[in-house]
C-alpha cells in the first residue's frame, strides 16, 4: 500500500553524488523507529477469509486511523495484534524488535495496550481499583510480597495508588475516584477504560470504538483526550465508524474492506479514494 519515489541513480564524480548520498544517509538515520510495524497479517476463520495481507507502520507521537464497512475486519486486526487470535501469517514488529502475538498480559507487557468496542470494566469495584488493576501489568513484587505484606510490596501498592489517581486526573475523573465504576456515566466509563489501558505504560494505545454510543460533547471531550495523549508522545491506533472523528483527528488512515487493505494515507488522500467511497456508498464513485 505504500509507495516510495525512486530517485534517479548519480553517476561517481558527478557533483550531485555526495551532496545527497549523505543526505540521504542522514534522513535514514533521522528516521523515528515506529511503534508498530506489521506486515502481510492474514488470518482464517474456516471458509472465512477475515484478513489478508494486511500491514501498516505507525510512528511515535501518531494517532492511526483503521476503518472500514461493519465486518471489514477491523476488530480482527486488534484481536491479532493483541493476542487474542494467532495470525496465520504475518511479521510483527514493536518499537523496533520482533514480537510474536502469545499471551494478552505478555503484550501488554511488551507495550501494547487497548480497550474493546464493548465496554470491560469491574463493575463492582470502585472507579480507582479499576486503574490500579492496569498497573500491576508493572508490577516486581510478586505473589510472596502479596502473602507476606512485604515492605517492597507495600512501597509498591502505594506508588500503584499515587500513579493511579494521576491517571484518573488526567483523563477527568478523579472526583469518581471511590465510585464503584458501574455508576459512572457512559462518557466516563469510556474514559476509565482508557486510564485502565494508560496504567500499563503502553507503548501503543488501540482504541476500539471508544466514541460509540457517546454524544455530541462527549465526542468532543474524547477527541481532545486522545489528542492530549499523542500530545505527550504515546502513539495511538484507532478503530471509530465516525468517521467524521477520524478524519479530523488521525495523521494517517487504512481503509479495510472484506479484510483487505483498499486504500493508506493522509485523511484527506484516502476521502478521495473511489474504492474507499464505493465501500462506504455501496455505488460506483462516478
Amino acid at each position: 500500500m505504500s509507495h516510495w519515489a525512486a530517485g534517479t541513480p548519480v553517476a561517481p564524480g558527478l557533483s550531485g553524488a555526495s551532496s545527497t548520498a549523505p543526505d540521504a544517509a542522514h534522513a535514514a538515520l533521522d528516521a523515528p523507529t515506529p511503534v508498530l510495524k506489521v506486515a502481510g497479517i492474514s488470518k482464517r476463520f474456516g471458509g472465512l477469509q477475515a484478513l489478508s495481507d494486511v500491514g501498516m507502520t505507525v510512528l511515535p507521537g501518531q494517532i492511526y486511523g483503521l476503518i472500514g464497512p461493519n465486518g471489514a475486519g477491523k476488530t480482527t486486526f486488534f484481536n491479532v495484534i493483541t493476542g487474542l487470535y494467532a495470525a496465520d501469517s504475518g511479521s510483527f514488529e514493536l518499537a523496533g524488535k520482533t514480537y510474536r502475538p502469545k499471551a494478552v498480559h505478555e503484550i501488554a507487557r511488551a507495550g501494547i495496550a487497548r480497550t474493546f468496542q464493548n465496554i470491560r470494566l469491574f463493575a463492582d469495584m470502585s472507579v480507582l481499583e479499576n486503574v490500579m488493576v492496569g498497573r500491576h501489568v508493572r508490577t516486581h513484587s510478586g505473589l510472596l510480597g502479596a502473602i507476606f505484606c512485604t515492605k517492597a510490596f507495600k512501597l509498591e501498592e502505594t506508588a500503584i495508588r499515587q500513579r493511579a489517581h494521576e491517571l484518573l486526573a488526567y483523563v477527568g475523573i478523579e472526583k469518581h475516584a471511590d465510585a464503584k465504576a458501574r455508576n459512572l456515566s457512559y462518557g466516563d466509563q469510556r474514559r476509565l477504560e482508557i486510564a485502565r489501558a494508560l496504567a500499563t505504560e503502553p507503548k501503543l494505545l488501540a482504541l476500539d470504538e471508544p466514541a460509540a454510543g457517546m454524544n455530541a460533547t462527549e465526542k468532543t471531550q474524547l477527541r481532545e483526550l486522545i489528542d492530549r495523549i499523542r500530545c505527550d508522545g504515546r502513539a495511538v491506533l484507532l478503530i471509530e465508524h465516525d468517521v467524521k472523528l477520524v478524519m479530523g483527528l488521525c495523521d494517517a488512515v487504512t481503509v479495510l474492506d472484506y479484510g483487505k487493505p483498499i486504500a493508506e494515507g493522509a485523511p484527506a488522500e484516502v476521502q478521495r479514494n473511489p474504492q474507499v467511497i464505493t465501500a462506504y456508498l455501496g455505488t460506483d464513485a462516478a
